[in-house]
């Protein structure tokens, strides 16, 4: 069992540290915090368009609204189980996403040529100054749209055919990049939500992501912390079904781990780098503790090595 001395350190580096939106979120899970809270604060990130920016993902400054951006906005709001499609917040992510904006050829953009105005990691440049449009973050944002928008409009079609022209592609050739897969995961998580979801077959599509899942999470523990490799916990929260088809001694070993990884300061290492002279870098790295504190108790509560 975690000690109270570990959460006490990993609270208050979060109270020293973290933006107001991380804090919100640690007081959600934590503390008994309101979802109210956190949308207060998240939708201070959101551009009038209805899309996000401000760094809202920690290694791209863009004030400018981007699909990852907007994408990262979704993860929020799925971190907190907030689900009313009447909201502002979920009414102005539609919008961004129906405006055509950063989409071309069925696929919204990973990177977009704004980007390169403000500090950024390396895998944020837009090389072509251009765009490039992926499955990452395309496929998880056309679930967003099939869960939030209405069945009969305009942009549930469009998400629809994103949807089985990505589902289709998957079973024939699915992919071994873990942030992708991560995103098709996130695709079966709101299709599940749906009822009568009837695009394609739910049991087919879930077992293809499991097999994947397991073809590519490293399995070997000595690379987790020190490497920027696939632990089992980057599916941990997105689909229980999934996350719990890894080697549980496997995915349990990296609980155990977790209980020596942490840092003086309370945090725990961060595994990248921007690779390009950005000095902007080591305020998001630290931006980037707070968040990974908040993945790493919740992944040890999961196996019983913390009590909250």
């Amino acid at each position: 069992m975690i000690t109270s001395d570990i959460f006490e350190k990993a609270k208050n580096f979060v109270y020293r540290n973290s933006r107001p939106l991380d804090l919100a979120i640690w007081k959600f899970h934590f503390e008994n915090g309101g979802a109210e809270d956190v949308l207060k604060i998240l939708s201070a990130y959101q551009n009038e368009d209805g899309g996000f920016a401000h760094a809202i993902e920690p290694d791209f400054w863009n004030v400018n609204s981007t699909p990852v951006a907007t994408w990262a906005a979704t993860e929020k709001l799925k971190e907190i189980g907030f689900a009313d499609s009447s909201h502002p917040i979920i009414k102005g992510i539609l919008k961004y996403l129906n405006s055509g904006k950063d989409f071309i050829n069925g696929k919204w953009f990973n990177t977009v040529a704004s980007n390169n105005n403000y500090p950024h990691a390396v895998w944020w440049e837009c090389s072509d100054n251009v765009g490039s449009p992926h499955d990452n973050p395309t496929v998880s944002l056309a679930g967003f749209v099939l869960r939030f928008s209405n069945k009969g409009s305009s942009l549930y079609h469009k998400a629809s055919e994103i949807a089985v022209e990505a589902y289709d592609n998957f079973m024939v050739n699915p992919t071994d990049e873990f942030h992708t897969l991560r995103c098709f995961a996130e695709l079966l998580s709101y299709c599940k939500e749906i009822v009568n979801f009837d695009l394609f077959d739910l049991n087919s599509f879930s077992n293809k992501l499991i097999s994947q899942v397991n073809k590519i999470v490293c399995n070997e523990p000595e690379k987790w912390f020190t490497d920027y490799v696939c632990k089992p916990s980057v599916f941990y929260g997105i689909n229980a079904n999934i996350f719990n088809s890894i080697d549980r001694s496997l995915a349990e070993k990296e609980a155990n781990m977790l209980l020596t990884q942490q840092l003086s300061d309370g945090s725990y290492p961060i595994t990248w780098q921007w690779h390009n002279d950005y000095k902007e870098f080591e305020i998001s790295a630290n931006w980037w503790k707070s968040n990974l504190i908040i993945k790493n108790l919740l992944y040890l509560k999961e196996f019983g090595k913390i009590q909250i």
